[in-house]
């Protein structure tokens, strides 16, 4: 469970597909004519002592957070929403032929949604190399790759389509004040709910810690 809920009177958030949070893509062309949403990434918790992720919407809201408790690298990341409910866990997996990581739907992890295995490339540097592959863990539904740089704060995640469903980039300095690598944006298509998005941007920084 939650360790901590903020006060519920946290305003709701209007985000693609909140309450389906790990479906896959909406192929729609309706779908493709919906606003982006623009997050605002920061990997640091509001919890004293604690590690974690919060993210903010387009209007300084809060929309998602993972808190981290204790030092070291956990078992399992819960992204939650502003009101404390879990969403996802992401779970490195144990004994497997490769680098991958298991996203799970609620805070059961128990049967995994989707497995994001870390691509190994010959050129580390190319901006467009693709550095891990997003497949659902039944059904043969949409999967994703992810390409580009995360240390760097330049990743596109693409569908089977070549379509851009999110992508990861730098805040714009503010005042000619820059942020640094810790408060970057997510930006997240229609076709891809934002809740699927932060898992996959979390497992992302677990692989390239």
């Amino acid at each position: 469970m939650a360790k901590v809920h903020p006060n519920s009177a946290v305003p709701s958030l209007e985000l693609p597909r909140l309450a389906t949070c790990c479906n896959g893509a909406d192929s729609s062309a309706a779908g493709r004519k919906e606003n982006a949403a623009v997050l605002t990434v920061w990997r640091k918790s509001l919890l004293f002592s604690c590690n974690g992720f919060t993210v903010f919407d387009a209007e300084g809201n809060l929309a998602f957070r993972v808190d981290v408790y204790g030092s070291g690298t956990p078992e399992d990341l819960v992204l939650m929403d502003a009101a404390g409910k879990p969403l996802l866990t992401v779970r490195r997996k144990k004994l497997s032929l490769g680098e991958k990581w298991l996203i799970y739907g609620g805070e059961d992890a128990v049967n995994p949604i989707y497995v994001v295995k870390r691509r190994v490339t010959l050129l580390p540097s190319k901006a467009t190399a693709a550095i891990a592959h997003v497949a659902q863990c039944h059904g043969g539904g949409p999967g994703y790759e992810v390409e580009g740089s995360y240390s760097r704060r330049s990743c596109t995640i693409y569908d089977k389509r070549r379509l851009v469903v999110a992508e990861v980039r730098p805040k714009e300095a503010v005042g000619g004040v820059a942020f640094g690598g810790d408060v970057f944006r997510l930006v997240v298509h229609s076709d891809l709910n934002a809740c699927l998005g932060m898992g996959i941007l979390i497992t992302l920084d677990q692989m390239f810690r």
